[in-house]
């Protein structure tokens, strides 16, 4: 090779000395090559050196093979994602062969690159909108430092990295990539038409006068002068940002490249993942907690099978998912577990590592996962502090209440690696299992004490990973009671129609004072409107009327208060007793039905401590389930029998029952004092469902109330219950409630011959006349063949 071959190949840069090498125009092109000379200067080195005579030259080449040597090792050894991006474009020009390798691309000796791949190839899921945002950050940065040599404060959106879900062609699964944009490798300028627009200015002072510059209008805002400029000001983000939003790219020249560097952060990830699957609220041992964990767990270890060993009882429990996805669980008693790798990690409280258990399967526990395939552990002791202490160790007494495992079809499986990351994980994972403990008992909401042991047990069962089972109470006696409020909806709906009244008296007060004042003749016709609405009103309301009258005043009245106001003096008056009126939460004039709520509020508060004391006294006649509803009076459900209580016999039945009718009673004087004392019109009655036969109950999760009944016979008990109170006597046609009478309703001569004695004793003892009404209930739909009993509560 000639010298002028060799001047040929090169040139130097008279602003930084940099040597540039002519290369194929095409590829120069394709790689933005403004600054990517040093990374072509690797493939030709040797050559250059190998041909070129001894001269001082060529003794600096040698330095520069010498001393790029180094960048050969980086592009073909390191673990660090880095690629050259061209710029506006995105093209990938340049990568490092680990790059080349994670993302399946075709690379060659030098690492440029051959084909048409963007940033969003690679990416799928980045937004192109915001690599856009944040190269314009990029520019503006740079600008400032190149151009102005202003050393501003880097962005912290520079600075901080994006975290994305990519495919590898090394891994099967998507893993987590970090990656940065670096921009010093960007040459900024101004393109040649505004340069020259600059040519009288020579340093920052002249800054205030780039506002005056139509080609820079959309660079620096306005505000700024030549006073106010400071480097601290251009460090402020809020002024970059304001700043960047009016970049225009195409003011710029822009050679070079941007250089990405990325890490593959999948592992931290996972273990954030797992952390905060394991801290969270819900517990993980649940089943769906139970498989996403699974899931997570087997990707972080590469693992075949996650278990899970409760050993809080004995027989200790083996939690594990077959290929069907199904739990399978197996016992094994604590002396069976003796010597076992699972006793050995428990009694150690640190990870154990199995490498190869078929050179040490000393139980049959071990010899069973053999057998399925396993050949190498890792198990994880979870240990709690229990509340005694013991000297022995530092005051605390610790106890294993299980342990995880980690568990692969091949021999030597994990590595230094997993028993660090599992060893991060021992702690969170204690939190998840003392938080399971304590949901044993919270995993159910409000559940009544009679049946809480039941719930209890089930949430256990759930807390190991174990399917749902339902929670059934079989052949239990239903005693169903209701106090109802009659006619509390009539009350309403006249509390409704009397401030709906009120409200439009008001609007018409604000019509007649505008008429006063002017002649209009929409005026007019609105106030006929507003008088057409009140005589419609007066005759009753609908089921909508609240809503679509209050909306007919917004939509028709008050959209003109402004104007109204300033009418006359009249006007405004009445405009703001209108607003005075109407300013409550409900935006209306709701002063009736505010005193309705706060009436039935009372009644339902007396009822319900009238109820609770009396089911204080029935508690402890035997312990039965009692739910309660307050709406429009109180209504109660009482189940009891031997699935609740094994010790329940006839006698606490028939108990509860008279039990029942007292506490009833009782709440029909209570609503006689609630007329007295809140002078209310609202009249009470009070019925009970009699049934003999027991029926079967169950917890239902997909429904809001506690239980509900199953089966045909079961079934039709509900039926009644829905409907009874609206029963009517077959005969006189009348409600078969009626205000300040008990009604008893049964199916059975049985059913009433035990109740018959019941209304006797009540009458001895003064709570209700001996005088009793009887009649047929007209068939309801669905049900056929209801008698009813009535009597009059005693004061």
């Amino acid at each position: 090779m000639s010298n002028s071959s060799f001047n040929s190949a090169k040139s130097r840069n008279p602003e930084n000395g940099y040597v540039t090498i002519d290369s194929d125009p095409e590829k120069t092109d394709r790689t933005s090559a403004g600054d990517t000379e040093f990374l072509e200067l690797e493939a030709i080195l040797p050559t250059l050196a190998s041909q070129l005579p001894d001269a001082p030259e060529i003794e600096q080449l040698k330095a520069w093979k010498q001393d790029l040597g180094w960048l050969s090792t980086l592009r073909q050894a390191s673990r660090v994602l880095m690629a050259a991006i061209a710029p506006e474009t995105f093209r990938v020009t340049y990568a490092n062969d680990y790059f080349c390798r994670f993302f399946g691309m075709e690379s060659t000796s030098t690492g440029f690159l051959h084909q048409e791949i963007t940033l969003f190839d690679l990416f799928s899921n980045l937004e192109e909108a915001k690599v856009r945002q944040w190269y314009r950050r990029h520019l503006l940065y740079q600008f400032l430092r190149q151009r102005y040599a202003i050393d501003c404060q880097k962005p912290d959106y520079i600075e901080e990295p994006i975290t994305l879900s990519v495919k590898s062609a090394l891994h099967p699964e998507p893993r987590s990539i970090q990656f940065w944009l670096n921009s010093h490798g960007l040459k900024v300028s101004f393109a040649d038409a505004i340069a020259d627009n600059l040519s009288n200015l020579s340093n920052l002072s002249n800054l205030s006068n780039l506002s005056n510059l139509s080609n820079l209008s959309n660079f620096l805002p306005s505000s700024l002068t030549a006073e106010k400029t400071s480097e601290s000001q251009w460090s402020d983000p809020e002024q970059l940002e304001s700043l960047v939003k009016n970049i225009t790219p195409d003011h710029y020249r822009v050679n070079g490249f941007l250089l990405l560097e990325a890490f593959d952060v999948t592992i931290e990830k996972q273990m954030q993942q797992i952390i905060q699957m394991l801290t969270g609220r819900e517990s993980i041992l649940k089943p769906e907690g139970f498989r996403q964990l699974d899931r997570a767990m087997r990707s972080l270890f590469r693992a075949d099978k996650t278990l899970f060993l409760s050993a809080e009882q004995d027989p200790a429990r083996l939690f594990s998912k077959t290929e069907s996805q199904k739990l399978s669980v197996i016992s094994y008693s604590r002396e069976s577990l003796q010597g076992s790798h699972f006793q050995q990690a428990a009694d150690s409280h640190q990870i154990s590592h199995i490498p190869d258990l078929r050179l040490d399967a000393p139980t049959e526990c071990d010899r069973q996962l053999l057998e399925s395939g396993i050949c190498s552990l890792l198990l994880l002791p979870l240990v709690i502090d229990i509340g005694h202490h013991d000297n022995k160790n530092n005051g605390k007494n610790q106890q294993t209440m299980g342990l995880v495992g980690l568990a692969s079809n091949q021999p030597n499986h994990f590595h230094q690696m997993d028993l660090h990351n599992a060893k991060q994980l021992i702690s969170p994972f204690t939190v998840a299992l003392r938080q399971a403990l304590q949901q044993r008992t919270t995993s159910f909401n409000n559940i009544h004490p009679s049946v809480e042991a039941r719930f209890v047990e089930e949430a256990e069962r759930r807390s190991w990973g174990l399917p749902p089972e339902p929670i059934v109470f079989k052949n239990v006696y239903p005693l169903y009671g209701i106090s109802d409020i009659r006619g509390s909806s009539q009350e309403r709906n006249r509390a409704i129609q009397k401030d709906l009244l009120a409200q439009y008296e008001l609007g018409i007060k604000i019509v007649e004072a505008v008429c006063e004042s002017q002649k209009s003749d929409l005026v007019q016709q609105l106030r006929l409107d507003l008088l057409e609405q009140i005589e419609h009103l007066k005759e009753g309301i609908t089921v909508d009327s609240e809503v679509t009258a209050t909306e007919y005043l917004q939509n028709n009245l008050e959209i003109y208060f402004d104007y109204f106001a300033e009418c006359s003096a009249s006007a405004a008056e009445a405009v703001q007793a209108y607003t005075e009126a109407c300013a409550n939460e409900h935006q209306c004039v709701y002063q009736a039905r505010a005193r309705y709520d706060e009436t039935l509020n009372q009644i339902n508060q007396c009822l319900r401590e009238t109820w609770e004391s009396w089911q204080e006294k029935m508690q402890k006649i035997i312990p039965h389930y009692c739910d309660i509803e307050c709406t429009d009076g109180i209504d109660h459900m009482i189940y009891a029998g031997k699935s609740i209580d094994a010790d329940f016999c006839l006698f606490h039945l028939r108990s509860l029952r008279y039990e029942q009718l007292k506490a009833v009673c009782d709440c029909a004087r209570t609503a006689f004092k609630i007329q007295q004392n809140y002078d209310t019109q609202l009249q009470l009655t009070h019925l009970i469902l009699v049934q003999d036969t027991s029926l079967d109950i169950f917890h239902d999760e997909k429904t809001e109330r506690l239980f509900d009944v199953g089966g045909t016979r079961d079934t039709r008990y509900e039926i009644v219950k829905k409907r009874i109170d609206k029963g009517v006597d077959q005969r006189s046609q009348e409600r078969i409630t009626q205000p300040g009478m008990l009604t008893l309703v049964y199916s059975t001569n049985k059913e009433w011959e035990e109740y018959q004695k019941y209304l006797c004793y009540l009458s001895r003892d003064g709570w209700v006349e001996s005088k009793i009404q009887y009649g047929n209930v007209e068939p309801l739909q669905g049900v056929t063949g209801l008698k009813f009993a009535r009597v009059r509560v005693l004061p």
